[in-house]
């Protein structure tokens, strides 16, 4: 075992491959990487030049269209199932205050792009100072009867089945944040913008297992353990809990 820094990488790979060349064995490299937050890391190639990738995004080739087909699928099956609740909170959203029935916000997605989610209104309509998202607290004045009940039983996010099926949003992925808590949350938490390597979900590994009791950094270990081991198996056990955990 040699350690190699900087410069003298390639001279002294050179060295040792010289010295070996009469050698049958494997050779082998490992790069010294071990101490390092990695996400999703594994070897690639850039224009046929191998590469090592430390922090990338697991939805590439095949992951991508099964990810896509899963989303595609079971968000139309489910909206098929929930139109006429759907019906009934838009009317009971009209009915709860003045204004329209659906709320849009900007937040970040996939890559970081920035994309409009949809959920059912549930605060009195308000004027925002540009720029600026206020976080609803428990006993928000703002906040309806009818939107407080939507919000403790989540069903003011049925409409982001909308968001799935136009590509923005996945079924299950981490949960997406208004873009104002972004900036603030990447400048405070190591490694926060890694969340966005897939799309953000509905529901998510934190939305599972508890997350009354969990802090904001077990939230994004979640999220980046989400980023870091996703596969369909993982997404069929969130939405396997979802429904237990939303009861």
């Amino acid at each position: 075992a040699i350690e190699l820094y900087g410069t003298q990488v390639i001279p002294r790979v050179r060295e040792i491959l010289a010295s070996l060349r009469h050698a049958t064995a494997d050779i082998r490299m490992v790069p010294d990487i071990l101490g390092l937050q990695l996400l999703n890391h594994s070897m690639g190639d850039v224009a046929g030049i191998p590469v090592i990738n430390l922090s990338s995004t697991p939805m590439v080739g095949l992951n991508r269209l099964v990810k896509a087909l899963e989303d595609r699928i079971i968000a139309s099956a489910i909206l098929l199932m929930i139109a006429p609740l759907m019906i009934a909170i838009a009317i009971g959203v009209k009915l709860s205050s003045p204004g329209p029935v659906f709320f849009r916000q900007a937040r970040l997605g996939y890559d970081g792009r920035p994309f409009k989610v949809w959920k059912f209104r549930s605060m009195k309509v308000h004027q925002e100072h540009e720029g600026q998202v206020t976080q609803a607290t428990k006993r928000d004045p703002r906040i309806t009867r009818f939107g407080a009940f939507l919000r403790r039983t989540s069903l003011d996010e049925l409409p982001q089945f909308f968001n799935v099926l136009d590509g923005s949003m996945s079924i299950a992925g981490p949960r997406p944040h208004a873009v104002a808590h972004n900036e603030e949350y990447k400048e405070l938490v190591d490694r926060y913008m890694r969340r966005h390597k897939v799309k953000p979900g509905i529901t998510g590994m934190w939305q599972v297992n508890g997350r009354s009791g969990s802090s904001f950094a077990d939230y994004q270990r979640l999220d980046l353990y989400y980023v870091d081991n996703w596969s369909i198996l993982v997404d069929v056990g969130i939405l396997a809990k979802t429904l237990p955990a939303v009861l």
